[in-house]
C-alpha cells in the first residue's frame, strides 16, 4: 500500500533510454511504464531535474554495470517532489522536495525520466536555498568531493591542499569544502577567467596549467615542502606528476584508475598514501550503511547550501529530450560547474 498520488493516475512516462552502448545518438526519448513503489520504505518522486555527470557518458559509450539489462535509463542525480510513499516511510510525505543520487548505472533505472522510485533512506530534503536544477546538479559531485577530502584523506585545518580541475563539477565543490575545513587551497585551472572565479570560492592559489608547470608552482607556493593532500580528477600524466608536488607522508586521492605504466617510485620514496574514490561503489554492491552515510553527506551539504557557505554552479540546462546534446557538450570539456536536464511535468 502507498500513500499519496491522488491526482490523475498515469500509466506511461517519458524517459531517455539507451538500447545499446554507443555515441550520444543512442540516447532517445521514449514512453516507459510508470515506476511503482514495491517496498514499504520506498518513495515515488516526480523528477524536476536530473544532473548529468561524466560517468553517464562513459556508461553510455562503454556499457553500464549491468549490460544484460537493456534498455537502460541513465542519470544518477535527481531532484523532485514526492508523489507517494510506502506505508513504512517516516521521513517524507507527499509534496516534500528531495534530492538524491540513485540508479543510473544499469541496475535500477536512472533519473533521465519523469518519475523514479527511491528508498527513503537514500534521499535527503532538497536544500531550500537551491532550485531543482541546482539541487539535481549536486549529489554525485558533492558526495565524491566530501568522501575524497574527509573520508579518504581526512583534510585538516592549516594543510596545503591541491585540487586538480577546480572549475569542474567535483572540483568546484572540493575547493570550497577544503576551504571550509580551514585548508590553504591551490587548484589547477584552464584560464585566467576561471582562476578569478576560483578565488571567489576560496582558492588561495589558482594555477593556470597551460601557462605554468603545476609541480613547480606548488613547490614554490609551499616553500619546497609540497602539499599534504591532493585530489586528482584528471588521471594519466597529471596523476603521476602530482607525486612530485606532494609532501612526504601526504595523501593523494584519485577518481580514476591509475594506468599500468605509472612509475610508483616517487610516491614510494615520499611514503605517500594513495586512495581511490568511486562514490558509486555502495550502490553497485548494495552497501546500505555506506549509502546512508552518503545521504548524511547530502544532509550536511544542504545545511551548507542554506547557510550560504557552499555554492553549486550550473553551466547549462537542457530539456529532457536534448540529453544527447548534453552528452556531446560534456565530451567537449571546458566545464564550469555542472550540466543539468530540466524535466517538465
Amino acid at each position: 500500500m502507498t500513500r499519496g498520488r491522488h491526482k490523475e493516475e498515469r500509466n506511461v512516462m517519458k524517459a531517455v533510454i539507451m538500447d545499446k552502448p554507443g555515441g550520444p545518438e543512442v540516447l532517445h526519448l521514449a514512453d516507459r511504464p510508470d515506476p511503482a513503489i514495491s517496498t514499504p520504505t520506498q518513495i515515488l518522486v516526480r523528477l524536476k531535474a536530473a544532473g548529468i555527470n561524466p560517468v553517464d557518458t562513459k556508461l553510455r559509450a562503454n556499457g553500464t554495470y549491468y549490460p544484460d539489462r537493456l534498455p537502460a535509463v541513465l542519470g544518477c542525480d535527481g531532484a523532485g517532489v514526492v508523489e507517494a510513499v510506502g506505508d513504512a516511510v517516516t521521513r517524507f510525505a507527499p509534496g516534500d522536495a528531495v534530492y538524491f543520487c540513485n540508479g543510473g548505472i544499469g541496475g535500477e533505472p536512472g533519473n533521465y525520466a519523469e518519475l523514479t522510485v527511491v528508498e527513503e533512506a537514500y534521499a535527503a530534503r532538497k536544500p531550500a536555498a537551491l532550485g531543482f536544477e541546482q539541487a539535481a546538479a549536486a549529489p554525485l559531485a558533492l558526495i565524491t568531493a566530501w568522501e575524497s577530502l574527509h573520508d579518504r584523506a581526512r583534510v585538516q585545518a592549516g594543510q596545503r591542499v591541491l585540487v586538480h580541475a577546480g572549475s569542474g563539477g567535483v572540483g568546484h565543490l572540493a575547493v570550497q569544502l577544503a576551504h571550509l575545513a580551514g585548508a590553504h587551497v591551490a587548484s589547477t585551472v584552464g584560464d585566467r577567467e576561471r582562476a578569478d572565479w576560483l578565488r571567489s570560492l576560496g582558492v588561495e592559489y589558482p594555477i593556470v596549467y597551460k601557462q605554468t608547470d603545476f609541480v613547480d608552482a606548488v613547490q614554490d607556493w609551499s616553500g619546497g615542502t609540497g602539499v599534504a593532500l591532493a585530489l586528482d580528477s584528471v588521471g594519466g600524466d597529471t596523476f603521476a606528476r602530482t607525486f612530485q608536488a606532494m609532501a612526504h607522508y601526504g595523501d593523494l586521492v584519485t577518481l580514476l584508475q591509475p594506468g599500468s605504466d605509472v612509475d610508483w617510485k616517487p610516491a614510494r620514496l615520499r611514503n605517500l598514501r594513495i586512495a581511490l574514490e568511486l562514490m558509486l561503489t555502495p550502490q553497485h554492491y548494495d552497501l546500505r550503511d555506506a549509502r546512508r552515510h552518503q545521504r548524511e553527506i547530502l544532509e550536511n551539504g544542504a545545511r551548507l547550501f542554506e547557510e550560504g557557505h557552499l555554492k553549486i554552479a550550473v553551466q547549462e540546462i537542457y530539456p529532457l529530450e536534448r540529453a544527447a546534446d548534453a552528452h556531446r557538450d560534456i565530451a567537449g570539456g571546458s566545464a564550469r560547474g555542472k550540466r543539468v536536464l530540466a524535466i517538465s511535468d
